[in-house]
């Protein structure tokens, strides 16, 4: 369960749509805090920041868009990786 995070969800280029795993649940009713690409950049190298790429495998390895300092997580597996990062950090999350 991740609401003991702090989400800030980032679109970068195309809105692509989202299908989560069962214990990531979407609520229709919330909305999810976005921010621009300038103002990811300025948080880059900020210790308090993880930076989390969610795509599939598949579509990681045949982007070329890629956020360096970025984590690469499996969508799929929320529950196994969840714990890895600290719950006072800002989570970004993005799959561009």
């Amino acid at each position: 369960m991740l609401k003991n995070y702090i989400l800030i969800a980032i679109l970068i280029s195309v809105a692509l749509p989202v299908t989560y795993p069962d214990d990531l649940a979407a609520d229709s009713s919330a909305t999810v805090p976005r921010i621009t690409v300038d103002d990811l950049k300025a948080l880059l190298g900020d210790p308090d920041v993880a930076i989390i790429d969610v795509r599939t495998q598949k579509n990681w390895w045949s982007s070329t868009n890629k956020i360096l300092s970025a984590a690469r997580e499996d969508p799929s597996k929320v529950s196994q990786w969840q714990t890895k990062y600290a719950k006072d950090k800002i989570l970004i999350f993005y799959c561009s």
